[in-house]
Order: structure tokens, then sequence, then C-alpha cells
């Protein structure tokens, strides 16, 4: 089938080249006819051939981490895309589908490198077009994949940090325990684990409504941020749970600065606008450490446990340590 070439001179690509130039390659090129919705390539096929749009419409699509799609651009017509697999001979960097019933035109790789060998002058013209309009649809990529970047980030922090806290939850804490007992363990250093629940947390949300609770959770995160130190692990294990990991650091020091939070967080005066039987905010919190109380992480949870279980039982609004 022979190309026009009066469609060919409003191809984007051959803007530089004169009537009998682009005569001269008409030839090398292949036709394409593609039903709504058919698939041309998908991301990872191999590809060697360029593909221009005569008539309808394309889109280029990339694979999410979530699983879905996103679309980058549209072709119409006029508009090349493919072009990086025959000069990268590279596998395909997007899906491609048809909008709509639609035409093509393809230049296969080997006919291509002909066009280089036999009409080197015009292939010239052709690719620096080509390197323009490319160079510009990386930097709106490289935009793309900024917001791309921050999405990403934007996804891994909403898996591994509490809604409504901002503090790291409980699949964090998991993985974090076990990886920074294997550095406790390699390092000789002491881990501590703190482990904290709110006192009469059930009767705040029943006698003062969830918000009340809320608000409760919230202070608390935000006392314990103002003395945790750089690289103490706050999480919030659950409800009323909180779990601290304390890196480098001994029993008697986690106790002294997990009770400045307790005391601290008896200061604040949350539920003073509440009438009922919970008057103050308060905690109690348990302390063990490795390897001083535990040889394994299994252990050492029990042991902060244990710990949390006699602060409780001691009358609550106060730190126990394992071993004492």
């Amino acid at each position: 089938m022979t190309i026009p070439v009066d469609f060919l001179s409003t191809v984007e690509i051959f803007s530089l080249l004169k009537p009998e130039e682009i005569s001269s390659i008409a030839g090398l090129f292949s036709t394409h006819e593609i039903e709504e919705g058919e698939v041309l390539f998908r991301e990872g096929d191999e590809g060697n051939e360029l593909f221009i749009v005569k008539s309808g419409a394309v889109t280029s699509s990339i694979r999410l981490p979530d699983g879905g799609e996103r679309q980058v651009a549209q072709f119409r017509a006029g508009n090349f895309f493919g072009e990086m697999s025959i000069f990268e001979n590279a596998p395909r960097s997007a899906t491609c589908r048809s909008l709509e019933k639609s035409s093509l035109l393809g230049l296969h790789e080997k006919d291509f490198y002909r066009m280089i060998e036999e009409y080197p002058d015009i292939a010239t013209k052709i690719m620096y077009r080509m390197l323009n309009i490319t160079a510009q649809r990386l930097r709106d990529t490289g935009e793309f994949l900024s917001d791309m970047v921050h999405w990403g980030e934007a996804a891994r922090r909403r898996a591994i940090t509490d809604e409504l806290t901002g503090a790291y939850n409980r699949r964090f804490l998991d993985d974090a325990l076990v990886s920074q007992a294997e550095l406790a363990r390699n390092s000789g250093k002491p881990l501590s684990l703190v482990m904290v629940d709110l006192d009469y947390f059930r009767e705040i949300n029943e006698n003062y409504g969830h918000e009340a609770g809320d608000r409760c959770i919230l202070e608390t995160v935000h006392v314990f941020n103002r003395h945790l130190r750089e690289s103490d692990i706050l999480a919030r294990f659950g409800g009323d749970e909180f779990t601290v990991l304390m890196p480098e650091t001994e029993p008697e020091t986690a106790l002294e600065i997990t009770d400045r939070v307790r005391a601290d967080l008896g200061e604040h005066d949350v539920l003073k606008q509440y009438q009922g039987p919970v008057k103050k905010l308060s905690m109690s919190a348990g302390v063990a450490s490795f390897p001083a109380h535990a040889d394994d992480v299994k252990k050492l949870k029990e042991m902060a446990d244990q710990a949390l279980y006699r602060a409780k039982e001691g009358g609550r609004n106060r730190v126990a340590c394992a071993g004492s």
C-alpha cells in the first residue's frame, strides 16, 4: 500500500523534509489497522518497530506499584511512539492500546537502519526532530515520575503508619523489632522495649465518646515525641496500646525516659471539659531489655508485657521494669 506523501508531510518528525525526500522513504512504512481497545503491545514486550498514528488515537500507560495502570500519554494523527525500542533494542517501557479504531504506520527497526544507510541526510533530519520531541516528552515524564516518587512514598508511609496519629503501626514495629534485635545481638549493645497502655481508656470512650478517646491517643503521641530521641521508634500497637523501641539503651535509661513521659502526660488536662469518672489521662508501662532480661524477641516481648501487667496491678499510672 502506498503511503500518501501529503499525510507524511503532516507528521511531526518529517517537518524538516522536502516533499521529494518524503517520497523517497514512503515505501519503508507498513500499515496496521487496530480495533478500539486493542492492545498494540504491553509493557515489557520486546520491541522492534516505531509507530505513527495515521488516524484514530492510541494511549500509553504504565504499571503502578499497587498493580493498577496510569495513562502517561495519548497519541493522535501525526504523532509517533515506540521509538526507544529501535534505538536501544530494549523492552517496551509502556503498554499502548487504541482508544478507538485506528490506522497506524509502522517503521521496522531493519528499515530504519536501512534508511540511515541509504538516505543519511534525510535520516539526520528525522532523528534531529525525533530527539527534540523525545526530549520534551522525557521532561514531561520526569515531572510525572517525580509525582510517582511522591505517590510511592505516600503509599509506603500509609502502609507502615497509623492513620490517626502518624506513628508507626504494628506491621512496621514487628519488622523493626526483629531487625533491631539482630543489630543489638551483633553489636553487643542493649535494646530496650517499652509496652504502654492508657489507663481506663475503655471508660473514657464509654463515658465521653470516641472523639475524646482519639484526643487522648493524639495527646499521648504528642507527649512521647517530645521526650523520645531520634533513634527511638514509637508505634501504636492497637487501640490504646503503644510500643517503643529504644536501641542502644540500658533498662535504667529506658525506665527514666518512660517515666518522664508518664509524668508529663499527667500534666495535660485533655479531659478537663468532660464530666465523668476519669479526671486525668494517665498511662502504665512495662520495660524490658535485651540481653539483660531476654535473649530473643519472643522472650523480650513477654518480659515487657509482664512488667506492664505489674504496673497495672500496682495501681496504674506507673512504670515497671522487668527483673525488679
